[in-house]
This record gives C-alpha cells, sequence and structure tokens, in this order.
C-alpha cells in the first residue's frame, strides 16, 4: 500500500483596504521613503480597519482557498490557525473562522509560532493526513500587527502589515506529487531577540520590540541551513528547485540568502514591497499570488521557508 502525503489543493488571501505608504510614515517618525525602500525594499503596507478583525481577514482567505480547491466548507475535518495576533484568545480564532465558513465537522486551534506559524501548522495538517486521521484541512496564516505597532518606533513601525493567506491541503494521489519533506526548529533562548509581552488587541498597551540586527543574522543563516538540509536529504541541487517562496521580512535579507546560496534572485517571488511583513500570512499571500498569476507548473519543486520570533524556523519542499 502506498504511503499517504499531502497536496495543496487551494489557495486563497485576504488584505484590507487601508494603504500607508512610507510617506505617510515620513509624518510619524524620523525616516523617508528612499530610506525605507533601501533598508527594507517596502513601498507600502495594508493597514486593517479598527474593528477589521484578524479571524475576518482569515475567514476571508480561507473562502477563496475552499474556492479554489472546489471543496465545500463542510469536507472540512481541521482548521488550523497561525497567528501571534488573535482577535481574541478564547474562542480561538480558527473557531470563528469555522463559524463563519459553515465548516461544523471541523476541529479548530491556533497556532502562535511568529512567523513560521503558518509553516507549522502546514506540517502538522501534512502529519494528520499522512496517518489518516483526516482528508481536508484548512490552513491559515493571518496576521493583525498594525494593532499591537508602536507607531513611534521606527525600527518596527515601518515594517509590518495586515492580512492572511490560507491553503487546502488533502491527500495526494502520488507520494511523489505534494509535500515531500520539512525542516523546523526553534531556540527559545533568544526569544527576546523578537518579542510582544502580554499582548492585548483591545488594550493597546503591549508593543512588539525587536532587535532587527539579531534578526537578521539569524535569518540570513538559518534559511540556508534549512535549504541545504532538505535539498541534501533529497538528493537535490539548489538549481532544481524551481522557486524558493520565504517569509516576506526584509528584501535584504531575501538577497543575502539568494547570494550564500549562489542562486538568481529571480527565483525568489516578492510582494514584501506592496504588504510589508505579514508575519504569519506572508508565505500563503505569496504562494495565493504566484498560484493565481500562473507561474507555477505542475511537477515544479518549490521551497517554503520562514522564520522569525520564538525564535523559531521552518521550511517545506514540495512539488506543485
Amino acid at each position: 500500500m502506498e504511503q499517504l502525503t499531502s497536496k495543496i489543493m487551494g489557495t486563497g488571501s485576504a488584505l484590507p483596504e487601508r494603504v500607508l505608504k512610507n510617506i505617510e510614515i515620513e509624518k510619524l517618525v524620523d525616516t523617508s521613503d528612499a530610506w525605507i525602500q533601501e533598508r527594507t525594499g517596502i513601498v507600502e503596507r495594508r493597514i486593517a480597519k479598527e474593528k477589521e478583525s484578524t479571524a475576518e481577514l482569515a475567514a476571508i482567505a480561507g473562502k477563496k482557498a475552499l474556492e479554489d480547491a472546489k471543496i465545500p466548507a463542510e469536507n472540512l475535518d481541521f482548521i488550523l490557525l497561525a497567528t501571534f495576533t488573535p482577535s481574541s484568545f478564547m474562542p480561538n480564532d480558527a473557531c470563528l473562522v469555522q463559524t463563519a465558513l459553515g465548516a461544523s465537522k471541523a476541529v479548530c486551534f491556533d497556532i502562535n509560532a511568529a512567523c513560521s506559524g503558518f509553516l507549522f501548522a502546514l506540517q502538522m495538517a501534512h502529519a494528520y493526513i499522512c496517518s489518516g486521521m483526516a482528508r481536508y484541512i484548512l490552513v491559515i496564516g493571518a496576521e493583525n500587527i498594525s494593532k499591537v505597532i508602536d507607531w513611534n518606533d521606527r525600527g518596527t513601525c515601518i515594517l509590518f502589515g495586515d492580512g492572511a493567506g490560507a491553503v487546502v491541503l488533502g491527500v495526494s494521489d502520488s507520494c511523489s506529487h505534494g509535500i515531500l519533506d520539512f525542516e523546523s526548529g526553534s531556540d527559545g533562548s533568544h526569544g527576546k531577540v523578537l518579542s510582544l509581552d502580554g499582548y492585548s488587541e483591545s488594550s493597546h498597551t503591549k508593543f512588539l520590540r525587536m532587535d532587527g540586527q539579531e534578526v537578521f543574522k539569524f535569518a540570513v543563516r538559518k534559511v540556508p541551513e534549512m535549504i541545504l538540509a532538505l535539498t541534501k536529504r533529497n538528493h537535490l541541487l539548489l538549481e532544481e528547485i524551481d522557486y524558493y517562496l520565504l517569509h516576506q521580512a526584509n528584501k535584504r535579507i531575501l538577497s543575502s540568502v539568494a547570494k550564500r546560496l549562489s542562486l538568481s534572485l529571480d527565483k525568489f517571488p516578492m510582494n514584501l514591497n506592496y504588504y510589508g511583513n505579514t508575519s504569519a500570512a506572508s508565505i500563503p499571500i505569496l504562494l495565493d499570488e504566484c498560484h493565481r498569476s500562473g507561474i507555477f507548473l505542475e511537477g515544479q519543486k518549490l521551497i517554503l521557508s520562514g522564520f522569525g520570533g520564538g525564535l523559531t524556523w521552518g521550511s517545506c519542499l514540495l512539488s506543485w
């Protein structure tokens, strides 16, 4: 009997309507549009309205993914939602999404692994499917980071945006088509490098704090390590990977990773110039945009790679 594996059956994303351009941030802190673009590659980001919740964005992205997959919501076995900025801690946002979608049979829970959250949730969903415990799982990354940003802190307010992305994961008809492997890890001893203590979406009393230099050094070291581990274990050359979809944190990080691996930056799709760093949402938003643009061809190999608070890191190798 052939071993079960999983595949991405559909994708979706949701972004707030409000666009916040760099020129507007110039009025809040000592910075400039040119400086932000040079240091980060970001031109603008999306900001949720005051009453626009993480769960609402997640539900929209989830509905689009289900429509793309042509799977009814009532067929879902699980909803896994990755976020560090939930609408509420109880009920969890996955349950709120369940109600919005009518996915009455789904087991629902949230996962907090910051910017690696979507990859961790995807790995968990893959394990459920491979074990035979589930057939269809909705995996969502969603964030409302603008609610926890100190708009007087130049080091963070220029970077982050809000949004949600989702995939429907289902059983693959071939063990060589779909998700092939994962590489992930955590290092809690460096957790204070990127932190948010005592978060409450309604209180606005706690803010995201980040040591940008340490995060940069961590990312440009860990991401190439993960990619090399995946390709070596699966007997692949770096050049055989068609696209590398990395967490959209900073263009300088992505450029440094490409340089360390001696790869063309053309293999690294980017949308951070429009959306900034959307944490757990960034990879599924990018995946959805690439999928809907038609650049993925059947059988192409992709590596998804996330890194962030915890510290945490995760990568996925898949055949489209």
